[in-house]
């Protein structure tokens, strides 16, 4: 594919189908490299991993409490869990990831944001920004998307740059 490519970014999510796609974007796309002398930036790979809000993970969306109780309960420890619990997760996810760069022998750059991804993936792409996004699809079919949703539906319809769905799993994991 084109060598011009200035900003890849790979959306990571920890599934067999992300990690997948970080092969197939290492393997067969062609970054910018710039001549010597040139004021031009050589292009880089970022791996983009969204990790939801606390709230979003745990499930919760607390309702208001009837009679007059708190309508917007936290509890610090069980919020702070959670955000430790992802934490290790989303260092796990970008451990994988970064091992298979390091068998690529190709330097990334990482990101990590916290919020939906459907709506971070697209933004980010859009403010870095990106030439090309990059990511895998665990092919729901129609009724778990009716209900899940799927990222990467959303992220073609609404990024700024092309995108690239790749499907399959990633066979070393």
């Amino acid at each position: 594919m084109s060598a011009n490519l200035g900003c890849v970014i790979v959306a990571v999510d920890g599934s067999e189908e992300s990690m997948y796609a970080l092969r197939f974007a290492l393997d067969n796309l062609k970054l910018r490299s710039p001549a010597p002398g040139s004021t031009e930036t050589p292009g880089s790979f970022v791996i983009l991993h969204v990790q939801p809000p606390p709230s979003i993970a745990a499930g919760l969306n607390p309702g208001a409490i009837p009679f007059g109780g708190p309508s917007d309960l936290d509890v610090p420890a069980f919020t702070a869990a959670i955000e430790a619990h992802q934490r290790r997760i989303t260092e796990a996810i970008l451990e994988h990831a970064s091992e298979i760069c390091r068998e690529k022998k190709v330097n990334v750059k990482i990101q990590v944001v916290i919020g939906d991804p459907k709506e971070k993936i697209c933004e980010v792409a859009e403010n870095l920004p990106a030439d090309l996004l990059v990511m895998g699809s665990r092919s729901f079919g129609p009724i778990k998307r009716m209900f899940l949703g799927s990222v990467s539906n959303h992220c073609t319809n609404h990024a700024q740059c092309p995108v690239i769905i790749v499907k399959g799993k990633d066979p070393s994991s």
